[in-house]
């Protein structure tokens, strides 16, 4: 099988990290700005960034309503940081006007581990993310969210342990969406995008199947 395509939203954020990473991890990644280059690709990574202001130029370059029409069509997207926020059907905190995308059924507070100032790395055990490999995931948190509440159908893939903050949602998967309230894309563990790209793997075979029966 070929390796999937995987567009990441080249708007604002960490989108070299995140091609980088999905090239270590078995796809091919590409830069995503306009709405004819989403039927080209297998599945979409938001990246980290602003939300706010991610928020604004996903309408300003008409990619809010495509995108959200592909998640609900089943397109596999993943979100990290500012991504989790674009993907929360709720949030907690946050502008009157801001969207978001939706599509995973959680309330996200936006910055809710601090300011800049207060980012930290934390290791942590996620064996769903982690997959066959052994080890805790190295998570970078950046101005970074969390989730107050998952509804019954997310699964709920890491937590954080110690801290100031313990026991938080950092990590949760609905059907072909996954969100990370941190950055896998920096550093040289490629075990959360592997497991994305196993989600595209897995969607494409399904499309497949129908498509053959």
């Amino acid at each position: 099988m070929s390796r999937p395509e995987i567009g990441v939203l080249a708007l604002q954020g960490d989108v070299r990290e995140h091609i980088a990473a999905l090239e270590a991890a078995g796809a091919r990644g590409v830069q995503l700005r306009r709405e004819r280059e989403l039927d080209a690709v297998d599945a979409v990574v938001l990246p980290g960034g602003e939300s706010t202001t991610m928020d604004k130029l996903l309408r300003a370059f008409g990619l809010a309503a495509p995108l959200r029409d592909r998640l609900r069509a089943g397109m596999p997207t993943f979100g990290s940081c500012a991504g989790m926020i674009l993907l929360a059907d709720r949030l907690v905190d946050a502008p009157a006007d801001q969207r978001t995308l939706g599509g995973i059924d959680m309330t996200v507070r936006r910055n809710a581990f601090g300011r800049q100032i207060e980012s930290f790395e934390q290791r942590m055990d996620a064996p769903d993310l982690a997959g066959e490999t052994a080890g805790a995931l190295r998570a970078v948190f950046i101005r970074a969210p969390w989730v107050e509440e998952a509804g019954p159908g997310v699964q709920v893939l890491a937590t954080t342990a110690g801290g100031t903050h313990p026991g938080k949602i950092v990590a949760v998967r609905q059907g072909s969406l996954l969100a990370t309230a941190f950055h896998p894309e920096l550093g040289d563990d490629p075990r959360v995008h592997r497991f994305f790209v196993r989600m595209v793997q897995e969607s494409r075979q399904g499309r497949q199947q129908v498509q053959s029966s």
